[in-house]
């Protein structure tokens, strides 16, 4: 539950963000459930948790490897001024659920404040309050004063931008102090923080009662921010799913974005990717498959099966009258010395079948059996 509730205050970036940034999630429960505690606070630097604390901890300790290079003092520091937040934001917590009328019961208060200095130099800083998962106010950067976003959030908006508070004014004196840092940051977490990892993209299809699903899957990324849309011949096709970028194992990152397309009307479309680690846009056609095609895989795969099958049986049939041609079947009738099936015998220990054992017999079976895979994959890779 942690994460999608701070990534609830997250601020998006239109296009292909190129810069860093550094910012700050709090997050308060009332009556939190049994296991959870009630005060959250992490730090993110490009999306990267450098440091958490909680309200069972009580202390901020470094969650990546490259932030343990800080000096001691910097988590005292760090530690006294997060359990001066937790006890300010539990204090805002109770304020704002009186003035919204809820007298109990479980709800979300999260802060969330930062920075962002842009490869040309420039700098912003932003701040916003959300309760119960919706935003509630947010810092107008130019002005330096907070705005509400619902009609609850006049009476707080009101008394933050007051001549007492001025919390805007404080937040824009802060913005140099939180760039210091985040330079401070992005020097100590060179090399993971400033490399470029070039995008994989893979198109495929997929037909759902007349109509195809074009999916295109964008992975193995870094830096987070990326640029995914579908074109046909030039032209924008909307996307009515939502995109939504997932971390992978490595640090990298991954996004899949759908467009319905009618499966008879498909030509023309293009999958477009824009990344900081590419000099122009990446370009990937897609190339439906011709029924045709289609049916000689079909075709060939059913031959294919036949194939195994009729292969499996003569096997099988070897196996199971290796006995009666290994042994002769002599005996005499009216004194003549008479010998069963001399013909079948003589033929199989002309192939010499008879003398495959169980092992030899598991291992053509096997051969077989991988041949006709490798076959299958070579039919549908395009």
């Amino acid at each position: 539950m942690r994460g999608p509730l701070l990534l609830l205050l997250i601020m998006g970036v239109s296009g292909v963000y190129s810069g860093h940034s550094l910012r700050h999630f709090q997050t308060m429960f009332t009556a939190p459930e049994k296991g959870r505690p009630e005060y959250i606070s992490v730090f993110y630097v490009d999306k990267i948790q450098i440091s958490h604390y909680s309200s069972d901890s009580r202390e901020v300790v470094p969650t990546t490897k490259w932030m343990e290079k800080v000096p001691p003092q910097y988590w005292e520091i760090e530690t006294q001024r997060s359990r001066r937040n937790e006890a300010e934001l539990r204090h805002t917590a109770r304020v704002e659920m009186m003035r919204v009328n809820h007298t109990g019961g479980f709800h979300i208060v999260q802060w969330m404040y930062g920075c962002d200095l842009r490869d040309d130099g420039s700098s912003r800083g932003y701040a916003q309050f959300g309760y119960d998962g919706k935003d509630f106010l947010i810092l107008d950067p130019e002005q330096w004063v907070f705005i509400p976003i619902t009609d609850l959030a006049q009476i707080t908006t009101q008394r933050l931008n007051s001549p007492e508070e001025r919390l805007g004014e404080r937040y824009k004196n802060y913005l140099h102090v939180c760039i210091d840092w985040l330079k401070k940051h992005l020097e100590n977490g060179k090399g993971v923080l400033d490399r470029k990892v070039r995008p994989e993209v893979t198109i495929s299809g997929q037909n759902v009662n007349g109509v195809t699903k074009l999916h295109c899957q964008v992975y193995g990324f870094y830096p987070r921010d990326v640029d995914v849309n579908w074109k046909r011949n030039g032209l924008d096709v909307p996307s009515y799913e939502r995109k939504q970028i997932l971390p992978n194992t490595d640090s990298t990152y991954q996004i899949r974005v759908t467009v319905e397309v009618l499966t008879n009307d498909r030509d023309g479309y293009s999958c477009h990717v824009d990344h900081a680690s590419l000099d122009q846009t990446l370009t990937v056609k897609w190339e439906p498959q011709s029924s045709s095609n289609t049916l000689w895989i079909v075709i060939a795969v059913l031959a294919g099966v036949l194939a195994i099958a009729a292969i499996g049986f003569i096997i099988w049939r070897i196996s199971s009258g290796r006995k009666d041609y290994a042994q002769t079947d002599i005996h005499r009738q009216d004194g003549i010395r008479t010998e069963t099936f001399p013909i079948r015998r003589s033929i199989f220990n002309h192939l010499r079948l008879q003398s495959l054992s169980a092992y030899e017999r598991a291992t053509t079976t096997i051969a077989v059996t991988r041949l006709f895979l490798f076959y299958c994959i070579y039919l549908i890779m395009p």
